[in-house]
């Protein structure tokens, strides 16, 4: 831990004592369907419950593999046209779906007042890179492009999503930035994302073990999902920044892979984008979704909500 040990909340030492307590298997241990349901119980166990919604609807949508299930959340029965949030679960591309991210979609549609669409793209190993994010590209064009299916008119996207959602969200925006729907993406959240390739940095090494997220896990899914080194649809911090739309990025300040969301945020004040970096102080991996468990983390959720809807210009 080097010279000082890290300042953990609270209730985040609870829950991580409640987690050392409970053991297990990791998750490089577990079958691949193991490791899906240990991911859905964490989050069942640890959010907070659902929001009652006006309308929570599966909707599907092509793509390049297939039909592409979505689920739409709004807290209202019809709106005006305006912002559409597109919503990218994390699970490292491997074990996440609507299902772990049900919660968190409800509280990000009731909280900000716009329609949510999550999708649910195709998973690793089966699916290995870059399908998941072909998915989640496609997802985000039809979007744009189908008010009549959705019965709300885009003005324009909002791109979010935590983790491996983080890093697709950072690529969508990137690949729509390159080559434009039929509307903008106006914003971008990415929460605890991986932006460059986290394997050798710093935080890895001082969160590996004990903090939510493992380095064996990260092994785990990059060895599942095959990213391509030196492909900035992989790492996107290989991309060009300049052009990049006004941004809200948020890392936690005990994550393995914190390193990789500070490097994405020091690229983006090199390119002179308009963005609001937020690091959550005593917080780990995944606190989007360990809101019951971790209660403080809800404050920071909202956080995150208040600099969107700055950025929005609906504060």
């Amino acid at each position: 831990m080097g010279n000082s040990e890290p300042f953990i909340r609270e209730d985040v030492k609870s829950l991580l004592k409640l987690l050392e307590e409970a053991g297990g298997p990791a998750l490089s241990e577990m079958t691949l369907d193991e490791a899906r349901a240990s991911y859905v119980a964490i989050h069942a166990m640890a959010d907070r419950p659902a929001r009652e919604l006006a309308v929570i609807q599966d909707l599907t949508c092509p793509g390049p593999g297939g039909e592409i299930p979505l689920r739409l959340y709004d807290a209202r029965e019809s709106r005006e046209p305006g912002p559409v949030i597109v919503f990218f679960h994390g699970g490292g591309y491997v074990i996440g779906d609507l299902e772990t991210h049900h919660n968190l979609c409800t509280e990000i549609a009731a909280q900000m007042d716009l329609p949510v669409v999550a999708v649910d793209y195709r998973r690793a190993p089966e699916h290995p890179f870059p399908a998941s994010v072909d998915d989640c590209e496609a997802a985000a064009r039809w979007i744009a492009s189908n008010p009549e299916a959705l019965s709300r008119t885009a003005t324009g996207i909002v791109t979010i999503g935590d983790s491996a959602g983080g890093n697709a969200t950072i690529v969508v925006t990137q690949q729509l930035s390159a080559n434009p729907a039929d509307v903008p993406v106006v914003l971008q959240v990415p929460i605890f994302p991986l932006a460059s390739d986290a394997i050798g940095s710093t935080s890895i090494k001082e969160f590996a073990e004990g903090f939510i997220l493992t380095k064996d896990a990260i092994e785990f899914f990059d060895l599942a999902y095959q990213p391509v080194r030196g492909d900035p649809r992989a790492f996107p911090i290989l991309s060009d920044h300049a052009g990049t739309p006004p941004t809200v990025l948020a890392t936690a300040s005990l994550d393995p892979i914190r390193d990789s969301g500070r490097d994405y945020g020091a690229a983006l004040a090199a390119a002179g984008v308009d963005h609001v970096f937020l690091e959550m102080k005593g917080l780990t991996h995944s606190f989007t979704n360990l809101r019951q468990a971790v209660p403080s983390a809800q404050v920071d959720l909202e956080r995150i909500f208040a600099a969107m809807k700055l950025m929005l210009g609906r504060a």
